[in-house]
């Protein structure tokens, strides 16, 4: 089901958790037309349900809402708060309604009205304001104390392209001005820290309208790339994992016999070459098959560890991309593990291991979320049972609490949801490890000797760490404002001769810093020091290696942290060694210099 679907839900179908926040949202959203409809009466009333954070609701209108607009139906939403009108439940025929809207001119509420299966629907009043909904609401409009209208963007009736585009207004409501302006806060720290912003200041990324949702990657950015590339590289190649590789373009045949031709067609970029049809991949996983099957497997050989960093395509709608948080290519830290039953518990125990490390390196505490078998499930019952008790026992011996979402697994096997929250409190899914007993293996009839020496079939565990690069780049961009760990910024150092006397023992420290592997730059242009400084801090730079006189006569330099100035004067090679642990530890701290 989409969002919009689920919000139509909401408005008319479906029941409405009475939690303080969601209601609270959408009685302002209710608030929020009826003065809309005070101040333009012409418009046509669509939906209007709470969301995460807040609310919207859509209109009808030709023109779009102005920012002066906002202002004035934030105004006529004062006055009707302070009016304190009660929500009044009325229930009607559905005929009934249907006619009372008809006569109102409101075609949308029509149609939900329409597409509802139940002889009497409900319907609130607050003044001479009347709406189609479910709820509940708040006792009367004077509970709302705190809200605030965001901004306004045009959105497709019911999420298609095929209906009429309508205006949307988007809202937060919270229980207390303090809450609010807390909110509030964390919106404008979020728009300093978008990381498309920070990406084309920081020379990191760039997107071009010739390739849209795909990124450019400038050599700044490559060099983050590369490191966490390395980083995840380290840590698969010691535990077993063996690399692979496979094609970028692949014959539908293999996604006809993969299934998703026939579900997942609309979201791939097909070429015909040669009279016959080919798809960019948008996943890993059928491939990793045919690297499993290109021998004879025994169960000695099991696990089967398959790593693989894969460019994939999928086809997003335009109007959906978002920087790197919503991309039409990507690369994908893909693994796919082949093993016997048995070995389920220890494989998806290595898996939770490597989350908690990677996720570690940078400060991430993740949540874990036990998704168990649905309605609708393939494979054998035992072995359902097998599998999820193997996935909360391997939780539990990494001490790991972990929340039970039962019935929301794939139709093909449990799984593992990882959650992380950024430095704004914002929650992003990132790990998936998701257990396979069909789709791959039965699929693909993929077969090991066991030791009886009869062919059995293996289960394919699914997984992906970082998840995509790009998101996870535009993450940790946001996370920390640019502001990258030493280990992991593209530039480390930057070395800022005071005048041009010293400026060639600028220059040896700057190739001392170079030839011990550190990510340098020379700064000894004919500027002020407090210019380049203050540049230096907007590159969001670790370090600054200052020098003058008495540095260049004592072989030091005067060290400046990015994040707290001044750090003392240190030698040369007490900064290398310092700079040198700091890295191979991937601290997340800057620590060379005076504590």
């Amino acid at each position: 089901m989409s969002e919009e679907d689920r919000h139509l839900r909401f408005e008319g179908e479906s029941d409405c958790e009475p939690a303080p926040l969601p209601t609270l949202r959408h009685s302002c959203s209710h608030i929020m037309a009826q003065a809309v409809k005070q101040l333009f009466p012409d418009v046509k009333l669509a939906i209007g349900p709470a969301i995460e954070d807040g609310f919207y609701y859509d209109f009808a209108k030709p023109e779009p809402f102005t920012s002066e607009d906002l202002l004035r139906i934030e105004q006529r939403m004062s006055e009707i708060i302070v009016k304190d009108l009660p929500f009044v439940r009325e229930e009607r025929p559905r005929e009934a309604a249907i006619r009372f809207f008809e006569e109102r001119g409101e075609p949308f509420k029509v149609e939900i009205l329409k597409g509802i299966d139940a002889a009497t629907v409900s319907l609130y009043r607050q003044g001479d304001f009347v709406d189609l909904c479910r709820g509940p609401h708040v006792p009367s409009t004077g509970h709302i104390r705190a809200f605030k209208l965001l901004s306004c963007s045009g959105a497709y009736w019911r999420g298609s392209e095929k209906n009429p585009m309508l205006q949307r207004i988007y809202g937060t409501a919270w229980l207390s001005r303090e809450d609010l302006d807390k909110y509030l806060w964390r919106l404008e720290e979020a728009k300093k820290r978008d990381h498309r912003k920070l990406g084309r200041e920081l020379d990191l990324f760039v997107f071009q309208d010739v390739s849209p949702g795909a990124a450019f990657w400038l050599p700044k950015g490559m060099v983050i790339f590369r490191e966490l590339e390395r980083f995840w590289r380290d840590v698969h190649d010691a535990r077993g994992y063996q690399e692979i590789s496979t094609p970028v373009l692949v014959h539908k045949r293999l996604w006809e016999q993969s299934g998703h031709w026939d579900h997942y067609r609309e979201n791939m970029f097909l070429v015909e070459a040669e009279e016959q049809i080919f798809s960019l991949k948008p996943m890993n996983c059928p491939e990793s098959t045919y690297v499993y099957r290109h021998h004879l497997r025994s169960y000695r050989d099991l696990p089967l560890r398959f790593s693989e960093l894969g460019r994939l395509y999928r086809f997003e709608r335009s109007g959906t991309l978002a920087g790197m948080f919503r991309v039409r290519q990507f690369t994908q830290d893909d693994a796919h593990i082949y093993c016997r039953p048995d070995q389920l518990q220890a494989e998806i125990m290595g898996v939770l291991e490597i989350v908690q490390l990677l996720y570690g390196a940078f400060g991430f505490e993740p949540r874990f979320f036990l998704s168990t078998k649905p309605e609708k499930a393939m494979g054998d019952p035992a072995l359902w049972q097998q599998a999820e008790a193997a996935l909360q026992d391997a939780l539990a011996k990494r001490d790991l609490p972990h929340e039970l979402r039962a019935g929301e697994g794939a139709f093909y096997g449990p799984k593992i949801d990882v959650v992380i929250s950024d430095v704004l409190g914002r929650d992003w899914q990132l790990a998936t490890i998701q257990l396979d007993f069909v789709m791959l293996p039965e699929r693909f009839a993929l077969e090991y000797i066991d030791a009886d020496g009869q062919p059995k079939r293996p289960v394919a565990i699914h997984r992906a760490i970082y998840g995509s690069f790009e998101r996870f780049v535009g993450i940790l961009t946001e996370h920390f404002a640019g502001a990258f760990p030493t280990w992991l910024a593209p530039v480390q150092a930057r070395v800022l001769p005071v005048s041009e006397k010293v400026a060639a023992y600028g220059r040896s420290v700057f190739e001392r810093l170079r030839e011990a592997g550190i990510r340098a730059e020379l700064d000894d242009r004919n500027e002020k020091l407090n210019y380049r400084i203050r540049e230096a801090q907007l590159q969001k730079i670790p370090y600054m290696l200052i020098v003058g006189a008495r540095e260049s006569q004592d072989g030091t330099v005067s060290v400046r942290r990015r994040t707290d100035g001044d750090a003392g004067v240190v030698a040369v090679e007490g900064f290398l060694a310092g700079l040198a642990a700091e890295i191979s530890s991937r601290s997340v701290t800057l620590t060379v210099g005076r504590s």
